[in-house]
C-alpha cells in the first residue's frame, strides 16, 4: 500500500567500453537494458562462474522523463519484482548513498519531482562531455579525464570526487536521444540490475577486453556478420583472441585517468595490444609489477573455468580486469621529478603486496549455450576462440611479468 519511492538514474561514469548505456542504480549497482537472451545466461549461470560475473540482482522498469525545457532523464520504478528476483542485501540498501543524496521522486505523478535536486539534463551531458574532452568530440584519440578538484576546501582536500569518463557519458547521450526519438514517455523499458564490480575501488583502473576471434552472434544479418568479422580480421581479435575496447588508467604523476577507446584498440598490431597492456600497469611514476602475478593467477583460474564449459559461446563479450589506482604505501616507489610517463617506459617497483585485481565477464547479449530459451545454434565443447584469447592474454602478461 505503501507507495514505492522512484529512483533518478545517474550516468555510469566508468564505463570504458561497448555501446549501450549503463546506468548507476546506487553505489553497488549498475543497470542497462534488458536483452532476453543476456537474462537466459544470468538465470542458468553455471556455479563455477560466479565469481567472474557481476551478480544479477533483478530487473526494474524504467521510463523517460522531459521535463518543460525538453531535458530528459531516465527514471527507474522498483517493483516487487526486483526485490523477489534481485535479493539486494539490506546492506547495499543502507549504503546507497548517491549524489543526489537519497533524494525521492514520486513514483506515480509529477508530484514531489520540483524539490531542489541536481538533474543529468540532455544540455548538462552535453556541456560534461564536451568539458572533459575539449576539441575531441569524436573520441579518436588519447583522453584524460580530470579527479574533480573544484571541490576543494580550505585545506585543499577534497571531501568528494567526481570523475567523468567521457566514453561513458557519449554512450549515455546517445542513448537517451534514441530512446526520446523511438518511444514516447509512458512507455515502460525492462532494465538488468547487475552489480558494479567498480563500486570497492577509490581510482578504479578498468581494462575492457573483447574476447574470442569471433564477435558477431547466431543472429546477426548477414551485413552485421560481415562488418564484424572484418573488424576482427583487421585488429588483434583474428591474431591473438582478445581485442582492447577501452581503458582508464590513473596516473598518480598528473591526477588524471589516462583513457582509450574502442577506435584505438582496433588499430592497434599485435606489438601496439602488448604495449598498452604494460601501460595500463603503469602509474605514470612505475609499473605495477605488484599486480602481475595476481591478474595472472585470476586469468589462469577462469581459463580452467571457461575449459569445462562445454556448448557456451560468448560471442561479442568482454573481460574487465579491474585494480585500484590507489597504491599502498609500501609498494610507491620513490618519485623523480626527472621521471616523465613516456608511452611505456616505465620503472618497475617491485613490492610484496599483492594489491587487490578483479577480472569479470560482462555482456552476454549474444552468448549462446544449450538449453537457453534463446538458443540458435547448439555447439559441441568448450569456447575455443575465448581460450585462444585467455591463453595469449596471459603469456603476454607473463613476459611482462619477466622483463621481456
Amino acid at each position: 500500500s505503501e507507495s514505492r519511492t522512484a529512483v533518478l538514474l545517474e550516468p555510469f561514469v566508468h564505463q570504458v567500453g561497448g555501446h549501450m548505456s549503463m546506468m548507476k542504480y546506487d553505489e553497488h549497482t549498475v543497470c542497462k537494458p534488458l536483452v532476453s537472451q543476456e537474462l537466459s545466461f544470468y538465470e542458468s549461470l553455471p556455479l563455477a562462474m560466479r565469481q567472474f560475473t557481476p551478480q544479477y540482482k533483478g530487473i526494474v522498469s524504467v521510463h523517460l522523463k522531459k521535463d518543460s525545457l525538453g531535458n530528459l532523464t531516465l527514471i527507474a520504478s522498483p517493483s516487487l519484482q526486483t526485490e523477489s528476483c534481485g535479493r539486494l542485501d539490506n546492506a547495499i540498501g543502507d549504503s546507497s548513498v548517491t549524489i543526489w543524496h537519497k533524494c525521492k521522486w514520486a513514483a506515480s505523478t509529477g508530484t514531489g519531482s520540483e524539490h531542489t535536486l541536481v538533474k543529468w539534463t540532455h544540455t548538462q551531458l552535453t556541456k560534461t562531455f564536451k568539458d572533459s574532452c575539449p576539441g575531441k568530440m569524436l573520441l579518436r584519440t588519447d583522453l584524460q579525464y580530470r579527479t574533480d578538484s573544484l571541490l576543494e576546501d580550505a585545506n585543499r582536500n577534497q571531501p568528494e570526487r567526481n570523475s567523468y569518463n567521457p566514453w561513458g557519458l557519449h554512450c549515455h547521450r546517445q542513448h537517451l536521444n534514441r530512446m526520446s526519438s523511438k518511444h514516447n514517455e509512458n512507455k515502460l523499458h525492462q532494465f538488468l540490475l547487475l552489480e558494479n564490480v567498480v563500486s570497492k575501488y577509490n581510482y578504479p583502473c578498468i581494462l575492457d577486453l573483447k574476447m574470442g576471434t569471433r564477435q558477431h552472434g547466431d543472429d546477426a544479418s548477414e551485413e552485421k556478420k560481415a562488418r564484424h568479422i572484418k573488424k576482427c580480421e583487421q585488429s588483434t581479435s583474428a591474431s591473438l583472441g582478445v581485442r582492447i575496447c577501452g581503458m582508464q588508467v590513473y596516473q598518480a604523476d598528473t591526477g588524471h585517468f589516462l583513457c582509450k577507446d574502442k577506435y584505438y584498440g582496433r588499430k592497434l598490431s599485435p606489438e601496439g595490444f602488448r604495449q598498452t597492456l604494460r601501460q595500463f600497469l603503469c602509474n605514470g611514476n612505475h609499473l605495477r609489477t605488484d599486480l602481475l602475478e595476481p591478474i595472472i593467477l585470476r586469468l589462469k583460474a577462469l581459463l580452467s573455468v571457461i575449459r569445462k564449459q562445454t556448448s557456451y559461446r560468448f560471442y561479442s563479450s568482454s573481460l574487465l580486469i579491474i585494480y585500484d589506482g590507489q597504491e599502498h604505501k609500501e609498494n610507491t616507489a620513490p618519485l623523480d621529478n626527472h621521471l616523465h610517463f613516456q608511452k611505456t617506459n616505465c620503472t618497475s617497483s617491485h613490492g610484496a603486496h599483492h594489491a587487490r585485481v578483479d577480472v569479470r565477464m560482462i555482456d552476454f547479449a549474444h552468448t549462446t549455450f544449450k538449453g537457453s530459451k534463446c538458443n540458435h545454434t547448439t555447439y559441441d565443447g568448450p569456447d575455443h576462440g575465448y581460450i585462444f584469447g585467455l591463453e595469449n592474454l596471459i603469456k603476454i602478461l607473463q613476459n611482462i611479468s619477466e622483463g621481456k
